[in-house]
């Protein structure tokens, strides 16, 4: 899965795989998270988002399933 660097204090970097839907964010911390069944228009959305912290918090997190990868 190809990653996007992202200008964020939280997060490092933004993947995403249309064919299964899942959604990868890497941490600054280093860790990675994958976000199970997320709709390829909230990924367009979170990589556009002014603030992808903001945008993760309110349309991401606790929205979808999520096992921590590393």
């Amino acid at each position: 899965m190809h990653h996007q660097q992202v200008t964020s204090s939280n997060i490092r970097s933004i993947g995403y795989d249309a064919s299964s839907t899942l959604l990868e964010v890497t941490f600054t911390d280093g860790s990675t998270y994958r976000y199970q069944a997320v709709p390829v228009e909230v990924h367009a959305q979170f990589i556009k988002a002014t603030s992808h912290g903001k945008y993760f918090h309110a349309h991401i997190r606790d929205h979808y399933a999520t096992p921590r990868v590393s």
